[in-house]
């Protein structure tokens, strides 16, 4: 038989579990090794921009297309998955009837973060300084102004901020990992197939 690596992309190598089997079955899920940050591929997404790609921790100069993207995100194959972090209020969810793969984890965060805004009484829940901090990040993210010619045209200041705005600077994909006693404080239960997110600048 040849040697298919468990991490195949495709939807012949294994049954895809619904939420509902999953919970039935209390079946542990295993991350894709580059979600949890232990392969050889070190993945480099930005929320903000939705660029993917990545480079091998041991050879850091040569830049990685992200090849990986159609593999899947968990074994066994899930038809959901739901992403916290500790650094927002925010609940992603990733869903693909044919198994979630590595691009719908990304896609769907991007997403998640980039076409939805902050509202009025999140926004009100951060301290001054960090609302200030959100505002300047959510105008240098739209372009803080340009050079046309020899004019400066300063923009307006946005009123309404993106969630990716919240992150500021922390904007890049570290790993996804199981904190039980995370989930339950934040979503009042845990299940295999909640991850919590980890960003980095």
């Amino acid at each position: 038989m040849a040697d298919i690596g468990k991490w195949t992309a495709g939807g012949s190598y294994g049954p895809v579990l619904t939420q509902t089997d999953l919970y039935l079955l209390q079946t542990e899920l295993q991350l894709n090794p580059i979600l949890e940050g232990n392969s050889a591929f070190h993945l480099l997404f930005n929320i903000r921009d939705g660029q993917t790609g990545g480079f091998n921790p041991e050879d850091r100069g040569h830049d990685l297309p992200f090849t990986a993207k159609d593999e899947p995100a968990t074994l066994p194959r899930v038809t959901d998955l739901i992403i916290i972090s500790e650094l927002t209020p925010w609940c992603t969810m990733v869903h693909n009837d044919r198994g979630v793969t590595m691009s719908d984890v990304c896609t769907s965060l991007w997403k998640e973060y980039t076409e939805n805004f902050i509202t009025e009484g999140e926004f009100a829940c951060l301290a001054p300084r960090v609302q200030e901090q959100v505002k300047r990040t959510a105008s240098h993210g739209q372009g803080g102004g340009n050079w046309g010619g020899m004019y400066y045209t300063p923009s307006s200041a946005p009123n309404r901020y993106r969630r990716v705005d919240w992150l500021r600077d922390k904007v890049y994909f570290e790993t996804l990992q199981r904190k039980d006693g995370y989930a339950i404080s934040r979503l009042g239960f845990k299940a295999p197939n909640i991850f919590v997110m980890s960003l980095t600048s």
